[in-house]
């Protein structure tokens, strides 16, 4: 049940972090999206599990209990929301 709770505890940390993310990645790279504040949100959420995960995976950013949230997370999350921005533009651009 620690197993869990542990992971319950990170999803929670990179949801809070992926708020601030999304908005910093919209300000970093202002365009005519469509949506609103929900789908910054939304985008902030998916980008900084992005980060997260590409950061666990080269052992740079990746948020745990230890950790917490530190200058490092909020990086690589801010950095996974502005990939996943690019990405969603250029998706709609070829469709």
């Amino acid at each position: 049940m620690e197993f869990i709770s542990q992971y319950q505890n990170i999803i929670i940390i990179w949801c809070l972090l992926g708020l601030g993310a999304g908005i910093a990645a919209k300000f970093l790279l202002p365009g005519k999206d469509k949506g609103g504040l929900i789908s910054t949100i939304l985008l902030g959420i998916g980008g900084s599990f992005l980060g997260g995960f590409i950061g666990n995976y080269f052992n740079i950013g990746g948020a745990n209990i230890t950790s917490g949230i530190n200058i490092v997370t909020v990086v690589t999350a801010i950095a996974g929301a502005f990939v996943l921005l690019i990405f969603f533009r250029v998706l709609r651009f070829l469709i």
